[in-house]
């Protein structure tokens, strides 16, 4: 995981170097502090996707660019097996895979989330990010706060929410939570 905050860090410090931007401007795109931001650079802090997706939309790049790098290349359609889109683990409780990474100009971000239960977790990360979310439970139950409430999701279940509330979720039991994310805007 260290190594591919660094390597995020890196692909975001290289972004800056091409498009001469200031760490302040990058920071302030997405609400943070230049140190914290500069944090991120270094791989000495985590980064959300939303905040990637975020910079992505900015700049005018593909967020796998950022997360994985490599830019999309399908245009007709794009395939992926069981347990082969690119994936990013943010922090070693969350894993990120991909559905979309290489269909170019994809609308929607669509990912497996994969989230490894945290006994005793008092504190929930709680993010927001412009437009809309889907999730769809595949395995295991999750504690999603949404906005002031707190709804109970068990496999099958889905939601649909406004996701510039924020929203936040942890893996209840002892069993890891997998659901499907897709975000559009």
């Amino acid at each position: 995981m260290d190594d591919q905050l660094k390597q995020i860090g890196e692909r975001l410090r290289g972004l800056r170097d091409v498009l001469d931007l200031t760490a302040a401007e990058v920071a302030e795109v997405i609400g943070l502090s230049e140190e914290r931001y500069l944090s991120i650079e270094a791989g000495e802090a985590d980064i959300t996707i939303t905040n990637l997706m975020k910079i992505a939309r900015k700049y005018g790049i593909s967020a796998e660019e950022l997360m994985f790098a490599e830019a999309p290349h399908m245009k007709g359609y794009y395939v992926v097996r069981r347990g082969q889109g690119m994936s990013v683990e943010r922090t070693k409780a969350y894993k990120y895979q991909s559905l979309v990474s290489g269909f170019v100009g994809h609308k929607a971000d669509v990912f497996i989330v994969s989230v490894e239960p945290k006994p005793d977790a008092h504190k929930v990360y709680k993010n927001s990010h412009p437009g809309q979310e889907f999730n769809l439970v595949l395995e295991g139950t999750m504690q999603l706060y949404l906005g002031g409430k707190t709804i109970i999701l068990e496999e099958g279940d889905s939601i649909y929410f406004d996701s510039s509330k924020p929203h936040g979720m942890l893996a209840l039991g002892n069993k890891a939570v997998k659901f499907l994310a897709f975000t559009v805007e």
